[in-house]
């Protein structure tokens, strides 16, 4: 298929976007900042606090990823069908942009200072070690890199750089991205933070590089989730304390 042949789309924003969006940020914003509200009787329901918080994300994630998807989907589908155009290039990406996120988190570990777990780290770990891969998987490698690759690549890249400068939009993408994984948690310190803005900084450059195609950035990103994910399951847990 000739990739001159698909078709453009308008990259406008539409109501759908901003239902989509506006779930995300909201429920984030609550999550984040009044985790007490919570889900009415679930500690009840759920006493375990590890398999209740895993619920809690499962189904904000599976309503935010609905919503992603009902918004998104002819972008999907018209990015999913460039990359078939070079399939040799495009699985050759996934793991050069695995390494490139490796790589660029070990230089800037190197110049921030010694690493420091943030707390959504420890929390993720805590849900691998104790919960099996055929539930953690789904979540973490499969529906929430595509809700975060449409919010802050296809989004806040895509979509807003029709009114703004696209590296302005790139340097939002990459900060909003990283401080979203600590907000609410922890001090924003730069040692906290600079594994996510490296992770935000090769993302960010594969979807430009791609011609703003967020199903190859989602890609990258569910192989690096994917590789952390199993690198915990195969780490003793006694190492990750």
């Amino acid at each position: 298929m000739n990739r001159a042949a698909i078709a453009p789309l308008p990259y406008t924003f539409s109501r759908r976007d901003g239902f989509a969006a506006g779930f995300y940020v909201v429920f984030v914003l609550i999550f984040s900042y009044a985790p007490g509200l919570g889900i009415p009787g679930l500690t009840r329901l759920i006493p375990d606090p590890l398999l209740a918080g895993y619920v809690v994300n499962l189904v904000f994630y599976l309503c935010a990823g609905a919503l992603a998807v009902w918004a998104s989907w002819r972008f999907a589908v018209r990015e999913a069908r460039i990359l078939a155009t070079r399939p040799w290039l495009t699985l050759a990406i996934i793991p050069g942009g695995v390494f490139a996120m490796l790589l660029l988190t070990a230089v800037a570990v190197l110049v921030s200072g010694p690493p420091e777990t943030a707390v959504n780290q420890e929390a993720v770990q805590g849900l691998v070690v104790s919960l099996p891969p055929l539930l953690i998987i789904p979540l973490l490698v499969v529906i929430a890199p595509f809700v975060e690759e449409y919010i802050f690549r296809h989004l806040l890249i895509g979509k807003l750089s029709r009114y703004l400068n696209i590296w302005a939009c790139c340097a939002i993408s990459v900060v909003l991205f990283a401080g979203i994984h600590v907000a609410g948690k922890e001090a924003l310190a730069l040692p906290v933070l600079m594994p996510y803005l490296a992770m935000g900084a090769v993302l960010v450059g594969i979807y430009v590089w791609a011609g703003k195609n967020f199903i190859l950035s989602y890609a990258v990103h569910a192989a690096k989730n994917l590789l952390a994910v199993l690198l915990t399951y195969a780490i003793p847990a006694e190492l990750l304390g």
